[in-house]
């Protein structure tokens, strides 16, 4: 899988279902990628796909409630409707931002899907897709 990012000088935006988060990405947004692990399917109800900035150039705006879904990870949602909206690892330099709560066209590919070893059995990923297990 590719690191792509998306080509355009055009910020991306996004916002929860009810609107009370908002965000705009204004660094270089990276191409996006399918998670599969159990994690992300709990929070999201399925598979959640998510694109990157570097830290410090997402703006968010709006109340954010934090979950430290792990030792090193947390998950970021809006606390009046639910929508999961942000992932960040305290290891990295960038934040993740969910692909479905982009307003508008994005201009970006999938690059593929990541955690497939742990993916749901009600479901088939095309086998042409790029897929990583872990």
């Amino acid at each position: 899988m590719t690191d792509d990012v998306h080509p355009g000088p055009v910020a991306l935006s996004g916002s929860c279902l009810c609107g009370a988060v908002t965000y705009t990405a204004h660094g270089a947004a990276g191409a996006p990628a399918a998670c599969h692990c159990t994690q992300c399917r709990k929070q999201s109800g399925h598979v959640w796909a998510s694109s990157y900035v570097p830290d410090g150039t997402l703006e968010i705006r709006g109340e954010v409630r934090w979950y430290q879904s792990s030792e090193k990870a947390r998950r970021g949602f809006c606390p009046t409707c639910g929508s999961a909206l942000f992932w960040e690892h305290e290891d990295d330099s960038f934040i993740c931002f969910s692909t479905g709560s982009i307003d508008g066209p994005t201009g970006l590919t999938l690059r593929g899907h990541i955690h497939t070893k742990t993916k749901g059995d009600y479901y088939a990923i095309n086998p042409n897709d790029p897929q990583r297990e872990d």
